[in-house]
């Protein structure tokens, strides 16, 4: 058996922790630049905002139904979807992380266990112990696990818990649930199919196996399976390193000023060294990037890239900062209006797997990595740029969080005041 543990509306449910309040009231969260909707709780979904929709699209939505409205927090959505998936590897040894708000479960070898009451308990175990409303869905495939996980959505009585294994359970789900929300069947698929007369997850099911190899190849083959009970999606205990890490950002206002570039670009590649740290890998080249506005006719137009290599690869957060900081200033050009830039980290492998220079000073690497160690220890302990180089300037982004909430969870100075009368 497989485990899925959704977390429902989460970037809405973060913000919610920290606001008791805003429970039963319409909550939207919104991406970069506070651009778009990128999370609704159920009540704002009652008013029709839609997922992705632009902010001047719905704000009249927003005012007239006194919707509150947040800007992304990604600090503070991470730090809870790690203390959810700690309760989490209480349940089971192997967890694959699918996503910010979503964990697979290994339940293989796990027995006498009444899995739908398990389920109800994971869920139960997750709201106690951080706030945050989880859908636990477990079948005998990751494809049904994410099936039963949506129904615990729409069905309340289920106490966020499904444990859908029987065929005739699985059949009556089937028949009902719409082909193109089914995991692994993407938008053109789901198109051909329903040129096919093909609806739902059941109808997919009745195809011949051949006839869906020839048509969607070996992926649509699995997912068929799948829908079946035939595990046929390997289970990636714990996560897989990416291959590459991008961090970067449009900017609430254009930059003219050389040195506000380099002080942005310089906080992306601090992130990318970060990020690069977190999964134990290092980069043998970065790319950094930067180009205008090219929404405004009126402004002149540039797009620069500069692809920068390391002698020997690297998560030294000063070699990655100090190198990109020298791309920004040669790629930048006076009188354009940078709207957006960022730093990418390619090529990419596990630190373990680096074969160390013969002519490498292993002294100066050992002192380099100690500063680095402590630098992670103070930035752990007392939040993230706490110390900082000095070509980061604030340490801060420029976009538009207006709205963004407290780092409650990340930051001393966030942390939450009570006052007791």
């Amino acid at each position: 058996m497989f485990a899925l543990a959704d977390c429902n509306n989460f970037f809405a449910s973060c913000e919610r922790v920290f606001r008791p309040d805003l429970q039963g009231k319409p909550v939207i969260v919104l991406s970069n630049n506070d651009g778009c909707a990128v999370a609704r709780s159920n009540e704002a979904k009652a008013l029709g905002i839609k997922m992705g929709a632009p902010f001047f699209k719905i704000r009249r939505i927003v005012e007239q139904n006194g919707v509150t409205v947040f800007s992304g927090n990604m600090a503070l959505y991470g730090d809870m979807s790690r203390r959810v998936r700690l309760v989490l590897e209480e349940f089971s040894p192997s967890i694959e992380v699918y996503s910010i708000d979503e964990a697979f479960l290994d339940l293989r070898g796990i027995s006498n266990v009444d899995f739908d009451t398990y389920a109800k308990e994971i869920s139960a175990r997750c709201w106690k112990m951080t706030s945050i409303p989880v859908s636990v869905g477990i079948a005998p495939t990751k494809t049904l696990a994410k099936i039963a996980s949506k129904l615990c959505k729409q069905y309340p009585r289920l106490r966020g818990g499904c444990y859908m294994h029987r065929p005739q359970d699985i059949e009556k789900v089937l028949r009902k649930f719409p082909v193109e929300d089914v995991w692994g069947i993407g938008r053109r698929t789901a198109a051909k199919l329903h040129e096919m007369g093909i609806r739902t997850a059941y109808d997919y099911t009745q195809l011949y196996e051949s006839a869906v190899r020839r048509l969607f190849g070996l992926t649509g083959v699995r997912t068929w399976k799948e829908l079946r009970g035939t595990p046929c999606i390997e289970f990636e205990d714990g996560f897989e390193a990416r291959q590459s890490i991008c961090v970067s950002r449009s900017f609430s206002h254009e930059i003219f000023g050389l040195e506000d570039l380099c002080e942005q670009v310089a906080n992306f590649a601090s992130g990318v060294a970060e990020k690069l740290r977190s999964q134990g890998s290092v980069a043998s080249e970065i790319n950094v990037f930067a180009f205008t506005n090219r929404f405004r006719d009126d402004a002149p137009q540039t797009c620069g890239h500069s692809l920068v290599h390391f002698d020997d690869p690297t998560n030294d957060q000063k070699i990655i900062v100090t190198k990109a900081v020298a791309a920004a200033r040669e790629l930048f050009r006076t009188g354009y209006g940078y709207k957006k830039a960022g730093v990418v980290a390619t090529d990419i492998m596990q630190e373990e797997d680096v074969t160390p220079s013969l002519f490498e000073d292993k002294d100066f690497i050992g002192r380099e990595h100690r500063i680095t160690e402590a630098l992670d220890a103070i930035n752990g302990s007392f939040g993230k740029g706490t110390v900082r180089f000095a070509v980061q300037g604030s340490g801060r982004v420029r976009s538009s969080s207006e709205r963004q909430s407290p780092h409650y969870t990340t930051l001393w100075s966030d942390l939450p005041t009570v006052t007791v009368k």
